[in-house]
C-alpha cells in the first residue's frame, strides 16, 4: 500500500488524485482510495489539514494532488456588510467552521444553523461545494511558502499565547 507522508510545494508530475470531502482532510491518520482506486494510507502529524492542491510525495517516490471532494454546504450572503458580519459572529460563536468569501459565507449544511442566519436576514442557499473553511488563529499545518519535498512538521505540543501585556 502507497503511504502518503510528504507535502510538496510543487512537482514535475502527478501520478494520481486523492479526492475527499473536509473531514477527511482534518485526520492526521487515514486509509483511503486514490481516484484510480488504489488503497492509501496517509500519515500526518495531528493538526495539520490537507488543501484542495496539495501535493503528497508517497514512499514510493510518487505525487498525489489532492482534490477537495463538493460536499452539502450553505452559501450564506447578506443584503449589507454588518449583516454579513452579524452572522460570522453567530456562527463564530457556536464554533462553526466557515469558509469566507467575497460577500459571502460558507458552512456546512445544517438546517438549524440555516434557521439562525435566516432570522438574522440572510440568504441561504444550498450548494454542492468543495468546502475549505478558515484554519482560525491557531490552526496548525504546513505554509505554503516551506521549502519543497519538506516533510510535515508537527504542531507543537503547546503554543506560546502573545498578549499585548507580554511586549
Amino acid at each position: 500500500m502507497l503511504t502518503l507522508h510528504t507535502i510538496f510545494e510543487r512537482a514535475g508530475w502527478v501520478d494520481g488524485e486523492l479526492v475527499l470531502p473536509f473531514h477527511l482532510r482534518e485526520k492526521s491518520r487515514l486509509r483511503a482510495c486514490l481516484a484510480n482506486g488504489e488503497e492509501v494510507a496517509l500519515l500526518r502529524p495531528r493538526g495539520t489539514v490537507l488543501r484542495g492542491g496539495d501535493l503528497l510525495g508517497g514512499s514510493d517516490g510518487r505525487v498525489v494532488r489532492i482534490v477537495a471532494e463538493p460536499e452539502a454546504v450553505y452559501r450564506v450572503r447578506h443584503p449589507g456588510a454588518e449583516g454579513l458580519v452579524r452572522c460570522a459572529f453567530h456562527l463564530g460563536n457556536r464554533h462553526t467552521q466557515m469558509e469566507v468569501g467575497d460577500g459571502w459565507l460558507r458552512i456546512r449544511a445544517d438546517p438549524v444553523l440555516g434557521e439562525m442566519l435566516a432570522g438574522l436576514g440572510a440568504q441561504v442557499s444550498a450548494e454542492l461545494a468543495p468546502f475549505e473553511p478558515e484554519a482560525g488563529a491557531y490552526g496548525g499545518g504546513h505554509h505554503h511558502g516551506d521549502a519543497p519535498g519538506h516533510p510535515l512538521a508537527p504542531v507543537p505540543a503547546r503554543q506560546k499565547i502573545h498578549r499585548p501585556m507580554d511586549a
